[in-house]
C-alpha cells in the first residue's frame, strides 16, 4: 500500500538534492521503502491511490446498515465502537475488525456518502489516582426514538475506569440515589473513600466558600458509610471529566443506536454492554481493559457495610432462630422478641449502629434495637413482654383461673379494680412468677391474706410477700434453752461476787500512785 505523507516527504528530500541514503537516514525508513518512493512519479502514486479508493471494501455489505444508523441519529457523530457493537449484535460476526470499520466510516465521509454535523469538547486532564481511593458520580437524560425518556445514573472508579450505568423512569429522588449508590458498592464489590459530585439538590442543599450543607437523608448515609465528599464548584466539569465522558459515552455509545419501550428492556440491555463493551474493551486513558483492573482495585476498597436505607430489602437479612424464651442473640448480646416468637426462624437486619428483626413469612418488621456495646447483654422493650395478641379479658382470666383458692379470687378481683390502666401489665407479672413456677399453695395463702389484710394488692407486692414466707417456710426451728443445772451429775461451782465498791477503791488507789 501506498502511504502519501510517506511519499510527499521522500519526494521532498529528492527535491532538495539528497539521495537515497541521505534519505533512508534522516527519516529512518527501510532503503527498499525509500526506493520505491523515490523512483515514483506523482501520476503512478495518484493512479494507485484512485485505484485503491474504490476497491472493494469489507464492510461494503453493511452501508445501509450504517447509514440507517446515523440517519436515525440526525446524522450526528457517533463513537465508531458503539456502531460496530450494534452491527456485531444485530448481525453476528463481522468480517473485520474496528479499525477497518473506521477507516470505511472515513471513506464515506471523504466521498461524501455521508454528512456529519460534528461538535467538540475538549477536557483537562486530571492527575491519576490510587486504586480505592475516588468514585465519581454524574447522571443524565435521553430520549429514545420511541418517546420514553430515560433518566440516566452513572458512577465509575476513577483509578481503574470501571463503570456502572443504569436508568429508571422518573426524576432520581435522594433515596433513589442513595438505594443506586448501594446497588453500585454491590457491582464493584466494595466501597471507595472518596465520592465526587455535582452540586445536585438531591446531595447537596447549598455551598457557600466551602460551607457545604447536605440533605439530611444524605448526610444521614455518608455519616453512616464514612466516605469523604469533593463537591464540585459550580460549571466546573472538567473537575470530574471522567464521569461526564461516561454519560457521554453512554448515549454516544449504547443508546444512540437502540431504541426502547421500557426501561426495564433498556437496564437489561444496559447490564449486558457493560461487560462487554464499557468494561470489557481496552480503555483509551489507561491503555488497559476494566474488567482486568477491578480485580486488583477491589483489594483496596473497603468492605461492603449494611445500610438503614436498605433494611426493607431481603438483601443483607440473615436468619437467626429464638430460642425459649423469645430471645435472639446478635454480636455477643441478647435482644427480646414477642414470646410467639419462641423457638422460631426469624430474619435480622444489622447496621454499624441498629438491629431490625423481621417475620420471616410476611417480612414485616417485628422490632428495632440500638445494638448495645456491653458484651452479653440482655436488651428488651416493654412491648416484647406483653402479648399483645391477647385482650385484657383473655388474660384476665387466665391469670384468675391460676388456683382455686378464695382468697386468690379475691385478691385478683383487687387487683384489677385497683389498677385498671395496668390490667394488661398485672397480669403478665402473675403469670411471669406464679404461672411459670411451682408454688406452695399454703405459702401462697398466708402471702394473700397478708397483702388483703394490709391493702397491697399489686402482684409485685404479692410476689415479693410469697418469696419472704417461703424463706421463712426453710428455716430450721430455734433451738430450746438448754438448763444448765441437767448437763451434768455436779451442781454449778460456786462464783464469789464483789460490791462495786470495791473496784471503785482499787481504780482510786490506782491513780494516786
Amino acid at each position: 500500500m501506498i502511504n502519501k505523507a510517506m511519499f510527499r516527504q521522500v519526494q521532498a528530500f529528492r527535491r532538495q538534492g539528497y539521495s537515497k541514503a541521505s534519505i533512508v537516514k534522516a527519516l529512518e525508513l527501510d532503503p527498499k521503502t525509500v526506493a520505491k518512493y523515490f523512483a515514483m512519479e506523482e501520476e503512478d502514486c495518484r493512479a494507485y491511490r484512485q485505484e485503491h479508493l474504490f476497491r472493494d471494501k469489507a464492510f461494503d455489505t453493511y452501508r445501509r446498515e450504517i447509514l440507517e444508523v446515523y440517519e436515525a441519529n440526525g446524522f450526528r457523530r457517533l463513537e465508531v465502537a458503539s456502531v460496530y457493537d450494534y452491527l456485531e449484535e444485530k448481525c453476528g460476526a463481522l468480517p473485520a475488525n474496528e479499525q477497518s470499520l473506521r477507516n470505511y466510516i472515513g471513506y464515506l465521509i471523504r466521498t461524501d456518502g455521508l454528512r456529519l454535523d460534528e461538535a467538540a469538547r475538549l477536557y483537562t486532564k486530571v492527575p491519576e489516582l490510587p486504586f480505592g481511593r475516588q468514585m465519581q458520580l454524574d447522571f443524565g437524560r435521553y430520549r429514545c426514538r420511541s418517546g420514553l425518556r430515560l433518566y440516566i445514573f452513572a458512577a465509575l472508579l476513577s483509578a481503574g475506569r470501571y463503570k456502572y450505568v443504569i436508568f429508571q423512569g422518573q426524576p432520581f429522588r435522594t433515596l433513589d440515589v442513595i438505594r443506586l449508590l448501594l446497588d453500585t458498592f454491590d457491582y464493584f464489590g466494595g466501597r471507595p473513600e472518596e465520592l465526587v459530585i455535582d452540586q445536585d439538590r438531591l446531595m447537596v442543599v447549598s455551598e457557600n466558600a466551602g460551607d457545604i450543607i447536605y440533605t439530611k437523608d444524605f448526610e444521614h448515609f455518608i455519616d453512616e458509610q464514612e466516605f469523604g465528599l469533593w463537591v464540585c464548584r459550580g460549571a466546573d466539569p472538567e473537575t470530574k471529566g471522567k464521569i461526564e465522558n461516561l454519560v457521554k459515552f453512554t448515549k454516544g455509545s449504547f443508546l444512540s443506536t437502540r431504541d426502547f419501550e421500557a426501561v426495564e428492556e433498556a437496564n437489561a440491555g444496559v447490564l449486558r454492554w457493560l461487560p462487554r463493551r464499557a468494561n470489557g474493551k481496552i480503555s483509551q486513558a489507561t491503555r488497559q481493559i476494566p474488567a482486568v483492573l477491578i480485580e486488583q482495585e477491589r483489594a483496596h476498597l473497603r468492605p461492603l457495610r449494611n445500610s438503614i436505607f436498605r433494611k426493607d430489602s431481603l438483601l443483607g437479612r440473615e436468619e437467626r432462630t429464638a430460642n425459649e424464651k423469645a430471645v435472639v442473640s446478635v454480636k455477643a448480646c441478647t435482644y427480646q422478641l414477642p414470646s410467639k416468637y419462641k423457638n422460631k426462624t426469624v430474619e435480622i437486619y444489622t447496621t454499624e449502629e441498629e438491629l431490625f428483626v423481621y417475620d420471616i413469612f410476611t417480612g414485616k418488621e417485628i422490632v428495632a434495637y440500638r445494638l448495645s456495646l456491653i458484651p452479653g447483654q440482655l436488651v428488651s422493650r416493654r412491648t416484647c413482654r406483653r402479648e399483645g395478641e391477647k385482650t385484657v379479658e383473655e388474660l384476665k382470666a387466665a391469670v384468675g383461673g391460676l388456683f382455686e383458692l378464695e382468697s386468690w379470687k379475691r385478691f385478683t378481683e383487687r387487683n384489677f379494680k385497683t389498677f385498671p390502666r395496668y390490667a394488661r401489665d398485672q397480669c403478665l407479672e402473675a403469670k411471669r412468677f406464679f404461672a411459670e413456677k411451682e408454688v406452695a399453695t399454703g405459702v401462697l395463702e398466708r402471702a394473700l391474706d397478708y397483702c388483703l389484710e394490709n391493702d397491697t394488692p399489686s402482684f409485685s407486692n404479692l410476689k415479693d410477700t410469697y418469696v419472704h414466707f417461703e424463706r421463712e417456710s426453710r428455716r430450721p426451728e430455734p433451738v430450746a434453752a438448754v438448763d444448765l443445772e441437767c448437763l451434768g451429775p455436779h451442781k454449778p461451782l460456786p462464783v464469789s461476787r464483789r460490791q462495786l465498791s470495791e473496784y471503785e477503791n482499787a481504780a482510786r488507789e490506782r491513780a494516786v500512785s
